[in-house]
């Protein structure tokens, strides 16, 4: 039975600028049952101020200690460590690091940079990590479901190559990390076996949940959901429904 929920966001709540059927009256709903939610994202295009702005224009009632980011806890490990960041992320994310260190040795931090994956930042990124720089990845999701409606090349093939290239393993703090989903369930006072995942991505939300500990795991069949996900990726979900509806049905069903 589940007693609180984590529920990831684009293709989940919204797609695009397009909020997906019945998603704000299903986060209401599982409000009302009284079972306390976070919103988990690996979206590195948009500040957590945004985000948060997003959702709410959307018409979600959240507050800002509800959504989580990798952001907090990549700045959080660079303070913790004495690093200050070489950013190669959106520049709406900048925003984000603005209070972090700016002396001492440098970590690579990378995110989806969208146009600023050019070779010249790049080969910076490179250059820093052969003189002995750590590598941090927001997020290493291959793919998203971009707003015209098709996929997109997510943050996760450049730090692929950037791992390849240098020979440094990078240090996740994004979905499928089980210290992002563990930070999330621990804020809401739970033990991860009484939380559900919500997600479209079979991969960083369902498997990552379930490897975790996460107790349930609901992929919904919308976002960047393809046919057959379910079966692609181990642990396999705990269910499969069409949509937030379904998957707030399901919940309430049991709880």
């Amino acid at each position: 039975m589940a007693r609180g929920v984590l529920l990831d966001l684009s293709g989940v709540l919204y797609d695009g600028d397009t909020v997906l059927p019945g998603a704000v009256v299903a986060v209401s709903r599982l409000r009302a049952a009284d079972l306390p939610l976070r919103f988990l994202t690996n979206t590195t295009r948009q500040s957590k101020r945004q985000l948060i702005a997003q959702l709410q224009h959307f018409g979600f009632d959240c507050a800002a200690d509800e959504v989580f980011t990798p952001v907090a806890a990549a700045c959080a490990w660079l303070e913790a460590n004495g690093y200050r960041p070489h950013l190669l992320v959106h520049s709406a994310l900048e925003e984000d690091f603005a209070d972090c260190r700016k002396d001492g040795p440098i970590a690579v931090v990378v995110g989806d940079a969208a146009e600023r994956f050019s070779y010249g930042r790049l080969n910076a990124a490179f250059r820093a990590l052969m003189a002995g720089a750590p590598l941090l990845a927001l997020a290493r999701n291959r793919f998203f479901r971009d707003r015209d409606g098709e996929l997109s090349l997510d943050a996760g093939p450049f730090v692929e190559a950037l791992e390849h290239a240098s020979g440094t393993k990078a240090q996740l703090f994004g979905k499928p990390s089980a210290d992002f989903f563990l930070a999330a369930a621990a804020s809401i006072g739970l033990d991860p076996a009484d939380a559900t995942m919500i997600g479209d991505d079979a991969e960083s939300d369902t498997a990552g949940a379930l490897a975790a500990g996460i107790g349930t795991a609901i992929l919904v069949r919308s976002g960047k959901y393809r046919e057959g996900d379910e079966n692609r990726f181990a642990p396999a979900p705990t269910t499969v429904v069409d949509d937030i509806r379904a998957a707030c049905d399901f919940i309430l069903h049991q709880h």
